[in-house]
């Protein structure tokens, strides 16, 4: 199955709360869930309470949506987690967290993980000084992000360079206002995901 390209805002319904994946159309009250929380199908079918599976394929689902991720990505995430040392959920969100195209959307470098990827894919963004397309590439403590010069020269870019849309920077990034770099200066924390999600369920999904 490949990436899912229906309407964005009917995840974020599925899943029953906002997975921002519109940009700052999910801060206004053209939001999906602002209109219409219900979950999409037909109303007519009763909606039983939800298993204990199904509780966890929900929170599955939910952070598998926000950072746009296939099924068989999310599981290589999962393993490469469970590899390391420590709690596996922090150690998977962790991951995720630190991958480029979150890093630049966490930078406000884009409205959305989408847009991010895009432009990541395109060959606007710098890694260490060396040109970075792929947006799964993990970056490491002391990575700086920075935008290609020539990007810099289009006009939409020169707006998203500025830092537009404005979101609070995570602890876990700095951002110097003269140059536009971004750096990573620890490891992301559990508290970071924009989606609250309980990353113990997700483990025992796939146990």
């Amino acid at each position: 199955m490949g990436r899912y390209t229906g309407p964005a805002c009917r995840l974020c319904r599925q899943a029953g709360e906002k997975l921002f994946l519109k940009g700052t159309r999910c801060q206004t009250p053209k939001c999906a869930i602002e209109r219409r929380r219900r979950a999409p199908g037909d109303r007519r079918m009763r909606r039983r309470r939800p298993s204990d599976y199904a509780l966890r394929l929900i929170e599955k689902q939910k952070l598998r949506y926000s950072y746009g991720l296939l099924e068989g990505q999310f599981v290589r995430y999962l393993k490469r987690a469970k590899k390391e040392s420590g709690v596996t959920g922090q150690r998977l969100l962790q991951l995720l967290e630190r991958r480029l195209d979150n890093t630049v959307f966490r930078l406000n470098f884009a409205a959305s993980r989408g847009q991010a990827r895009q432009l990541v894919t395109h060959g606007h963004f710098l890694v260490n000084g060396r040109k970075a397309d792929i947006p799964s590439i993990i970056l490491r403590q002391n990575d700086v992000v920075s935008w290609k010069e020539t990007s810099k020269s289009r006009d939409f870019v020169g707006i998203l360079a500025a830092g537009s849309p404005q979101r609070d920077l995570p602890v876990w990034l700095s951002r110097d206002p003269s140059t536009g770099e971004g750096r990573v200066i620890a490891l992301p924390e559990l508290t970071d995901a924009d989606a609250a999600v309980d990353t113990r369920l997700i483990v025992e999904f796939y146990r």
